[in-house]
C-alpha cells in the first residue's frame, strides 16, 4: 500500500521548531509501505512556509507542500484528500495531540474497515475544564440532530481513511463543498460530523480505536466562536437531511 499522510497547517510556525514535522519522518522512516507527508498551507502570514521549505522541502522528495488562500481546515483536508497519491489517506493535526505513533493502531484495522477513527473516550488529558464542558455540550447537541450510530469521539484530529471511500464523500459534501475566505482561525468541527455522518449513510465500515491524546495549549480555538460555528454547522447537516439532500 501507499499512504498519503495529511498535515493541514495554519501559522504552524512554532509546532515546526518544536520538531513536530521531525517526529513525523522519524516514525516513517522505517516503514515497510511506501508514504508521502502532504503539509497543506492553508494561507499562514508567520513563517510556516519558509521553514517547511529551508527545512525540509528542499531534502526530502516524500514531502509535498500545498499552498492555499486561507480557507479554514477542513477545506485543507479536502484539498489533501483530492491531491493524494496514496490509496490509502490519514490526517492529524499538526500539533501531534495525538502521537504519529498511535498511527500502528488505526492501521492494524484499515484492512477490514473503510474508515479507522482515533477516540480519546471523552478524556481530555490536561484540557480545561470549560474546554470538558463544552465538549460534553457538543456530544449532546451532535447526538439530539445528527444519528452517527453511537460513534463517541467525531472530533479527534487523528483518522485513516481508503482514498476511494473518503473521495466518494467528499464529492457528496454541501456544508463543505465548495471553500471561502475567511479571517483568523477556524477548527471547522462540523467538517468531521458531515464527512462521517456521510460515511454511515454510504453504508462505510467505520472503526472507532482508543489512543492517546494531549491537551495542547494554542491560540487557535476560540470557544464562543468554534461552539456557533459548529452549531450552525450542525444545523445545516440536519437541513440537508431533512430535505433528501444526501445521497
Amino acid at each position: 500500500m501507499k499512504l498519503s499522510l495529511i498535515l493541514p497547517a495554519y501559522n504552524e510556525e512554532e509546532n515546526i521548531k518544536k520538531g513536530t514535522l521531525d517526529k513525523v519522518f522519524s516514525y516513517f522512516k522505517n516503514k515497510d509501505f511506501s508514504w508521502e507527508i502532504i503539509v497543506v498551507d492553508d494561507g499562514s502570514d508567520d513563517q510556516t512556509k519558509n521553514l517547511i521549505e529551508d527545512k525540509y522541502l528542499k531534502v526530502n522528495n516524500k514531502l509535498r507542500l500545498i499552498e492555499k488562500p486561507h480557507q479554514g481546515k477542513a477545506i485543507s483536508v479536502i484539498e489533501g484528500i483530492k491531491k493524494a497519491e496514496g490509496d490509502i489517506i490519514a490526517f492529524s493535526d499538526f500539533d501531534l495531540a495525538t502521537p504519529i505513533t498511535e498511527m500502528n493502531k488505526l492501521l492494524s484495522f484499515i484492512d477490514k474497515y473503510d474508515i479507522v477513527i482515533g477516540s480519546r473516550n471523552n478524556i481530555r488529558k490536561g484540557a480545561p475544564l470549560i474546554r470538558k464542558i463544552m465538549a460534553k455540550g457538543f456530544i449532546l447537541i451532535r447526538d439530539l440532530f445528527i444519528n452517527l450510530g453511537g460513534i463517541r469521539d467525531t472530533q479527534c484530529g487523528f483518522k485513516i481513511f481508503k482514498k476511494k471511500a473518503a473521495m466518494r464523500i467528499v464529492e457528496n459534501l454541501k456544508v463543505f463543498k465548495v471553500g471561502k475566505m475567511i479571517d483568523g482561525p477556524s477548527v471547522s468541527a462540523g467538517f468531521d460530523l458531515e464527512f462521517l455522518y456521510l460515511a454511515k449513510k454510504m453504508g462505510y465500515q467505520i472503526k472507532e480505536v482508543p489512543v492517546l491524546w494531549h491537551y495542547a495549549e494554542t491560540r487557535r480555538v476560540n470557544f464562543l466562536k468554534d461552539s456557533i460555528e459548529t452549531l450552525i454547522d450542525i444545523l445545516k447537516i440536519k437541513f440537508n437531511e431533512v430535505l433528501g439532500k444526501y445521497v
